[in-house]
């Protein structure tokens, strides 16, 4: 009898010491709101820009204009740009991956 109301005693206090610790800890995290980047090293000056400049939610393409699989996804940025034309900004960021990728880009 004495080892059952020490285990439930136990058991009472880890479950009071837990729910403690998760209350003080969900306070100090403060409010849920997302960090607010300013600048991103993916994001050139000179990268070429479709989109609102303070979307919030930015893409950045590495592109070659000679790549296949480059090609394929285009048709799925383009989607995504129409469905969302405020809130979405591309950025192309060019990459040679193939042969001829040089003069197709300039």
């Amino acid at each position: 009898m004495q080892t059952r109301t020490l285990v439930i005693s136990l058991l009472l206090f880890c479950l009071v010491v837990f729910a403690g610790a998760f209350v003080i800890y969900d306070r100090s995290q403060g409010t849920n709101e997302p960090a607010v980047v300013e600048k991103t090293p993916l994001v050139r000056d000179y990268s070429p820009v479709i989109g609102p400049e303070d979307a919030p939610v930015t893409i950045v393409e590495f592109f070659d204009p000679s790549c296949e699989g480059c090609r394929a996804m285009n048709p799925y940025v383009k989607q995504i740009q129409a469905a969302y034309p405020d809130n979405v900004r591309l950025v192309l960021r060019y990459v040679l991956f193939h042969k001829g990728s040089e003069e197709a880009v300039r």
